[in-house]
């Protein structure tokens, strides 16, 4: 960015933390974001004089209407509760959330940076069991349906295998868009963070001695901490995208990589209900024995969601089997109805 568009952005870092801090109801977080807001107004006027000295004529400041959106949903909802919106607006300070003012445990050492406050996930396992489940509920309610409505094997068998390609491809799809955009949004904002550290690392570093203020170190220590943090430049960046951004630079993912996976996971558990059609099996009895093979599908993935949400694995696997059962027969209950109307 130049000189111009710094000073806008750093002008309007500057009115959002101050529409923060009036509306948060935590009084070491409404502290935080106007403290924050006030570093980022001395950025701005370090900006505001480069583009002087460039003779770049500096407009009257104007948020822009993300902004603006973004500060109304903040005052009707509370900023802790649209910290993702925050967070793409590049808000400083959202790892001191829920830290309280005393007593928080601050890290030693780089390689404990940022575990405070990373999302809870599995990973790619996590993926393909929500994968295959959704694969499960939607491909079998869908052949329900059309069994209910009394289509022929071929029929059923048919739409099954649209069935599974439609979802499947929708879901890689979704997700190759959900990280690619994702991954933008993090590389824009370190990118953003690199140029600020290498245009003024005094300030950062006080920007980071202020989160860290919040989260429980005396101010003097927090300094001294921050200051020996940045020293190494990659390091540095490494510790304000965890800190300042709440962004895991380790979390970025490949689109490519994670649509593969959701296109293998949904198929799976679709492929489940068309099993005894792919083996020549006929209805009514294909149809009993698909469904048979999905509730014992449903069950095993709402088992396997236990790990994590630290649910008892059976109660788990017997919830997820009365959702999908529920399902399947208003699936089968619709296309009933409407097999019955069109007879």
């Amino acid at each position: 960015m130049n000189a111009r568009e710094s000073w806008h952005e750093e002008k309007q870092s500057a009115w959002l933390y101050r529409a923060l801090a009036r509306c948060e109801t935590e009084a070491h977080m409404a502290a935080l974001f106007a403290q924050l807001g006030e570093a980022a107004e001395q950025q701005s006027v370090h900006w505001a004089r480069i583009a002087g000295d460039a003779g770049q004529a500096l407009p009257e400041f104007v948020p822009e209407v993300r902004a603006r959106l973004v500060a109304s949903l903040a005052r009707r909802l509370s900023p802790r509760r649209i910290k993702p919106a925050l967070a793409a607006m590049k808000v400083r300070g959202l790892s001191a959330y829920g830290s309280g003012p005393v007593g928080h445990a601050m890290p030693t050492s780089v390689a404990q940076i940022g575990r405070g406050h990373q999302t809870v996930g599995g990973g790619n396992l996590r993926a393909a069991i929500f994968g295959v489940n959704d694969g499960l509920v939607s491909n079998a309610s869908l052949i329900l349906g059309m069994v209910g409505a009394a289509a022929s094997t071929g029929t059923v068998l048919a739409t099954g295998v649209a069935g599974l390609l439609a979802g499947a491809l929708s879901m890689a799809a979704g997700e190759f868009v959900s990280v690619r955009s994702q991954r933008e949004m993090f590389e824009y904002q370190i990118g953003l963070e690199a140029d600020e550290l290498a245009e003024y690392p005094d300030a950062e570093a006080e920007e980071l001695a202020l989160i860290y203020a919040a989260r429980g170190l005396p101010i003097d220590e927090a300094r001294a901490f921050a200051r020996r943090l940045i020293t190494d430049p990659k390091q540095a960046l490494d510790v304000l995208a965890r800190e300042e951004l709440g962004l895991n630079p380790d979390d970025l993912g490949s689109p490519l990589g994670a649509a593969s996976f959701s296109f293998i996971a949904f198929t799976l558990g679709a492929s489940v209900p068309l099993l005894p059609f792919l083996f020549g099996a006929t209805l009514p009895g294909a149809a009993y024995l698909g469904a048979g093979l999905s509730a014992a599908g449903l069950f095993a993935t709402g088992a396997a969601m236990s790990l994590f949400t630290g649910r008892n694995p059976a109660a788990g696997g017997l919830r997820m089997l009365a959702i999908g059962g529920g399902a399947g027969v208003v699936t089968f209950a619709i296309g009933s109805l409407i097999g019955g109307h069109l007879a």
